[in-house]
C-alpha cells in the first residue's frame, strides 16, 4: 500500500478500551521475575491476519476472542496483574487480577488492501495494535493489550502487545495457542509452568565467564550517531535458496567450517552487510547479538510450558575491519562459537553477572537478530482458520527477524528495521 493509499483508504476506528480480568478469581500476591526477564523490559507487539470468505463471518470475532481471553487468563494470571517494585528494589508483578486491556476496532476497507503486512510502515501498524506512550509510568500500564480490528471483507487483524519481561517468543506462542484452543471450544494441550525461580541468581553470585555480550561499545561510530534522530523504517528481503547455497559454499570453501545452519548463514551475512552499510572505521568494534533458547540447555530441561524468558543473548564481537575483510567463514564461525558457548553454566554465570553489574546485551550493538521461523505464530486458529500473515508491530534500532513460512519453502524471508537513510545503504549492499 502506498502512502497516498494509506491516507485515503486506511481508516481505523478504535472503540473505548475495556479491561478483561480472568474469568475466575486467581492467585494474588507478588510474582517473581528473573534477571533474564528484567533486562528485556520493553514492549513487543505482533499482528496476525485472518482472512474470511464472507463479509459477516467476523461479526462475533471480538466477543469470542474476548471471552476466550478471560478464560485463558485464569491460567496465565500474571498477565492480568501490574508491575510493582519489590522488596529488593527490582521489578515484580503484583497479581492484582485487574486484567488485560481489550480494544475493538473497525477498518473501513478490505484486508487485502494491506498487501504484505511485513512492508507496512509503523504508522499504519500502530492503528492495528493498542500501545501506550513510552513516557507513561510503567507501574500504571497493563502487561498485555489486545486489539481486534474487523475489516469490511469479513477478515480481521489480531494485534497483541506485551511487555517482554513477561514472556519470550516460545512462551507467547504457548499463550496464543491455549487462547486459540479455548476460542474454538477445545481443551488446552499445554498448561503454563509459572515458577521462574529456577532462573534465580545464585547467592553469592558467581561470574565464571568473560561475558563479552555485556560489553558496551565505547567508541560508537559517527555513522551510528548520525541516524539517532531519524524515524525507523522496515523492509523485508527474501534470501533465495540459490543465495543461501552460495553463502554456504563461501562459508565452507576454506575448510574451516564443515557444516552450517541457515540461521548462522543469515546472521553472519546480515551482520556483515550492516557493518558495511554503517561505513564503520576498520578499528571500530562491531557487535552481533542474537537469541538462544535455554530450555534444552538445562539438565534437566526446563518444564514444558515454561512461562517467562528462557532465552539468553550471546554476542559476536570483533573489529569492523576483521569482519569485512576476512573470509566469510570467519563471521560464520564466530556465530557458531557463540551459540556453542551457551550452556547451563554459562547462562547461570550471565544471570549472576546481571545481578552484580546490571548491564544488558542490548546496551550497544551493531545488529540484533532473532529467528521466528519455528515459533508457530502461523498455527494459531481462533475459529477462523490459521493466520495468513504475521509480523512485528514495533520499531527498534538495527533489528533483523527471520520470518515464519511454510515448511516446503527453502527461501528465507527476513524483516529488517533501522533508520531510514541506513536502510537505503543496507538495501544497496544486500544481495538476495
Amino acid at each position: 500500500m502506498t502512502e497516498s493509499m494509506e491516507k485515503e483508504a486506511f481508516v481505523v476506528e478504535k472503540f473505548e478500551p475495556v479491561s478483561v480480568p480472568p474469568a475466575f478469581k486467581t492467585i494474588d500476591g507478588v510474582y517473581f521475575l528473573s534477571n533474564l526477564d528484567l533486562y528485556q523490559n520493553f514492549t513487543i507487539s505482533t499482528l496476525y491476519c485472518y482472512k474470511s470468505e464472507t463479509r459477516t463471518s467476523n461479526d462475533n470475532a471480538c466477543e469470542v476472542i474476548k471471552q476466550a481471553l478471560a478464560e485463558v487468563l485464569v491460567h496465565y494470571y500474571p498477565f492480568a496483574g501490574r508491575f510493582d517494585i519489590g522488596s529488593e528494589g527490582k521489578l515484580v508483578v503484583n497479581c492484582t487480577g485487574e486484567g488485560a486491556i481489550f480494544v475493538e476496532a473497525v477498518a473501513y476497507c478490505d484486508l487485502d488492501l494491506l498487501g504484505n503486512v511485513t512492508n507496512l510502515n509503523f504508522g499504519m501498524l500502530g492503528k492495528l495494535v493498542h500501545t501506550y506512550p513510552i513516557s507513561q509510568n510503567i507501574l500504571e500500564l497493563p502487561l498485555l493489550t489486545v486489539q481486534v480490528t474487523r475489516f469490511k471483507c469479513g477478515g480481521f487483524v489480531l494485534g497483541v502487545a506485551n511487555n517482554h519481561c513477561m514472556a519470550d517468543g516460545i512462551a507467547i506462542n504457548d499463550f496464543l495457542s491455549s487462547w486459540a484452543q479455548i476460542a474454538r471450544g477445545l481443551p488446552m494441550t499445554v498448561f503454563p509452568f509459572l515458577d521462574r525461580s529456577i532462573l534465580s541468581s545464585r547467592q553469592p553470585p558467581e561470574i565464571e565467564f568473560p561475558h563479552q555480550e555485556f560489553y558496551e561499545i565505547k567508541d560508537v561510530p559517527k555513522s551510528v550517531l548520525a541516524f539517532k534522530d531519524e524515524e525507523f523504517v522496515r523492509k523485508s528481503f527474501c534470501l533465495k535458496d540459490k543465495k543461501l547455497n552460495h553463502l554456504r559454499t563461501l562459508a565452507m570453501e576454506d575448510g574451516k567450517i564443515e557444516k552450517c545452519s541457515n540461521f548462522t548463514l543469515v546472521a553472519a551475512y546480515a551482520w556483515r552487510v550492516m557493518t558495511e552499510a554503517l561505513q564503520m572505521e576498520a578499528d571500530h568494534q562491531t557487535k552481533l547479538v542474537f537469541a538462544v533458547d535455554l530450555r534444552s540447555k538445562f539438565n534437566p530441561p526446563l518444564s514444558k510450558g515454561f512461562f517467562g524468558n528462557a532465552v539468553f543473548h550471546p554476542c559476536c564481537l570483533c573489529s569492523a575491519g576483521e569482519l569485512t575483510s576476512k573470509p566469510f567463514s570467519f563471521a560464520v564461525k564466530l556465530v557458531q562459537d557463540a551459540i556453542k558457548s551457551v550452556t547451563e553454566e554459562y547462562a547461570r554465570s550471565a544471570i549472576d553477572h546481571y545481578e552484580v553489574k546490571g548491564t544488558n546485551p542490548f546496551g550497544a550493538y551493531t545488529l540484533f537478530i532473532s529467528s521466528w521461523t519455528k515459533l508457530g505464530f502461523l498455527d494459531n486458529d481462533f475459529g477462523w482458520g490459521k493466520p495468513t500473515q504475521t509480523t512485528l508491530g514495533n520499531p527498534g534500532p538495527n533489528l533483523c527477524f527471520t520470518l515464519p513460512q511454510s515448511e516446503d519453502k527453502k527461501d528465507i524471508n527476513i524483516l529488517m528495521v533501522m533508520a531510514s537513510s541506513l536502510m537505503n545503504s543496507f538495501e544497496g549492499l544486500i544481495e538476495t
